[in-house]
């Protein structure tokens, strides 16, 4: 791009926060240029703001240090700086859902990693190589705002991503049942083992919302595009639970799944080897090449060695075989901050640049 978009992080401070800042630096497209948190962090130096709590492992970025962060009671004057906005904040659904219409209002386009509008009907949610068409829904959406460049999207739930990748190219077998169960890492919840030291050698088999979120939302992202509205896909069935494990990068899932024309194991595989989406035949700086990865080894994935697949924003598959109850299972992985948050805010955004629903004010 000639001119980089300029681009606000709200809720800059947090977990996801820090990846979408860190993630910035030095992109081809996007600079950022603002950053917002709580009141409390208001008026800080981002530095000062962080200190003691940067949590990723990455340096914090120079180019954020000095730069002074906006309160989320001023996010007027943030909308004056940016094009549009990432939003990751830690606030009740309902203010969220608040917060990120006043800024689509404010014709501010807003990428969101929160869940606060992932059942909006028009509000499109998105994995670029799955479902690039969806934001077309985005015209309906600014009708019924008011607005002429503002809208919200919705990255979906970081588990699911590890998954529905790589059920998506399978859905031409007709899937029928499916049956997974999520192995989700602390970062997840924003926390390291420092700071959540009773995570260690632990695990939690619940996580709230979490399991509802892991049926429901692939069959959004499986919908179809309606005059004013995503409908919801029908099937296939799924049936979810979510556990919180002593990882700290990369939520794994195991799952089992039915057809109603069985593919052969050698199907499945060509599938998966030979798949690509919008992401990838756009040539979108984030879009990793290829999307799906499958290991042969019986111990994989695993993520210490693969949930930095493709910096990140690739999935890893292993251990297909014939199931006794449904036809196959398998085991997925991919990075929950990367390619679930942060990466795959970033790579929805250079979508929808590259549809012109993304430009400079």
């Amino acid at each position: 791009m000639e001119k980089k978009l300029k681009v606000g992080v709200i809720g800059g401070t947090g977990y996801v926060g820090q990846r979408f800042i860190a993630l910035l630096e030095d992109h081809p497209w996007f600079k950022c240029t603002a950053v917002a948190a709580s009141p409390r962090s208001a008026g800080k130096r981002y530095e000062d703001a962080v200190d003691g709590r940067w949590k990723i492992d990455v340096p914090m970025p120079s180019y954020v240090k000095d730069m002074i962060v906006y309160g989320t009671d001023e996010i007027e004057k943030l909308c004056e700086a940016v094009d549009f906005v990432f939003c990751a904040v830690d606030m009740k659904k309902e203010e969220i859902k608040a917060l990120e219409e006043r800024i689509a209002r404010l014709e501010t386009p807003v990428v969101s990693n929160n869940s606060a509008h992932r059942w909006t009907p028009d509000v499109p949610v998105i994995i670029p190589e799955l479902n690039s068409d969806h934001s077309a829904i985005i015209y309906a959406q600014r009708k019924r705002l008011g607005t002429k460049r503002g809208f919200i999207t919705a990255k979906p739930n970081c588990s699911i991503q590890s998954y529905v990748p790589a059920l998506s190219p399978l859905l031409e077998f007709g899937i029928e049942k499916i049956s997974v169960c999520t192995y989700q890492a602390i970062s997840g919840a924003g926390k390291t083992f420092a700071d959540w030291p009773e995570m260690s050698g632990n695990v939690i088999p619940y996580i709230g919302g979490e399991e509802e979120k892991s049926e429901k939302e692939p069959l959004k992202i499986w919908g179809t595009l309606g005059p004013d509205s995503i409908i919801t896909a029908k099937v296939p069935v799924i049936s979810a639970q979510c556990y919180r494990v002593a990882v700290q990068e990369g939520h794994t899932a195991a799952v089992s799944v039915s057809f109603t024309k069985k593919p052969s194991r050698e199907e499945i595989l060509d599938r998966w080897a030979s798949f690509e989406g919008a992401a990838q035949k756009l040539d979108l700086p984030s879009a990793p090449k290829p999307f799906l990865q499958y290991l042969e080894q019986d111990n994989r994935p695993q993520p210490l060695l693969d949930a930095g697949f493709q910096h990140g924003m690739g999935v890893s598959i292993g251990r297909l075989r014939e199931d006794s109850i449904f036809d196959y299972k398998f085991t997925c992985l991919s990075h929950n901050t990367l390619r679930g948050a942060a990466g795959g805010a970033v790579l929805m955004a250079e979508l929808l640049t590259r549809q012109g629903y993304l430009e400079s004010k």
